[in-house]
C-alpha cells in the first residue's frame, strides 16, 4: 500500500512555495498603501487570506496547523477590534472626536501623512485576513454527515 502524504502533489508544493511569499508581500503592500490609493486593510486582508488558503489546500491541515499556530491567530483576531478601539479612544482623548488624528501634526512624507489611518488599515488588514482564514478552516473541518438529526 503507498503512503499518502496530505496536501496536493509535489509541483502544486513547489509553486506555492514560490508564489506564497510575493502573495503575501502584495497583500502588505495593499495595506500600507491603502490610505494613498484603492485598497485598504480589507482588500490586503483578503489576499493575505488566500495565502493563508493557498498553504491550507497545499500542504494540508496538519501542516497548515503547526505552521500558524491557532492559538496565536485567534489571540490577534481578538485584539485586533480592541486596538482599533484603542486608537479611536484615543483620538477622543486628545482631539475631541473618535478616530481623530493624534499622532503627527506636522507635514510628513507621502507614506506616513495620514497618520492613523495607516495603523488602522494595518490591524484591519490582519483582522481580515486572520477572520477570514479561520472561517473558511471552520468550513473545512464542517461534516455535513454528522449534524444535527431532529
Amino acid at each position: 500500500m503507498r503512503d499518502v502524504k496530505p496536501g496536493l502533489t509535489v509541483i502544486v508544493k513547489t509553486v506555492n512555495r514560490i508564489i506564497l511569499w510575493m502573495i503575501f508581500l502584495f497583500g502588505i503592500y495593499i495595506i500600507l498603501h491603502g490610505h494613498l490609493s484603492p485598497g485598504g486593510g480589507f482588500g490586503g486582508g483578503v489576499v493575505l487570506a488566500l495565502g493563508f488558503l493557498g498553504i491550507l489546500l497545499a500542504f494540508g491541515r496538519d501542516f497548515t496547523m503547526n505552521w500558524l499556530r491557532l492559538g496565536t491567530v485567534q489571540n490577534l483576531v481578538c485584539s485586533a477590534p480592541l486596538m482599533f478601539l484603542g486608537f479611536g479612544l484615543a483620538g477622543m482623548a486628545w482631539e475631541g472626536a473618535f478616530l481623530a488624528n493624534f499622532l503627527f501634526k506636522r507635514k510628513l512624507p507621502a507614506l506616513l501623512n495620514s497618520a492613523a489611518l495607516l495603523p488602522l488599515d494595518v490591524v484591519i488588514g490582519l483582522l481580515v485576513g486572520l477572520s477570514l482564514f479561520l472561517v473558511v478552516l471552520a468550513l473545512a473541518e464542517f461534516d455535513p454527515s454528522q449534524g444535527d438529526d431532529a
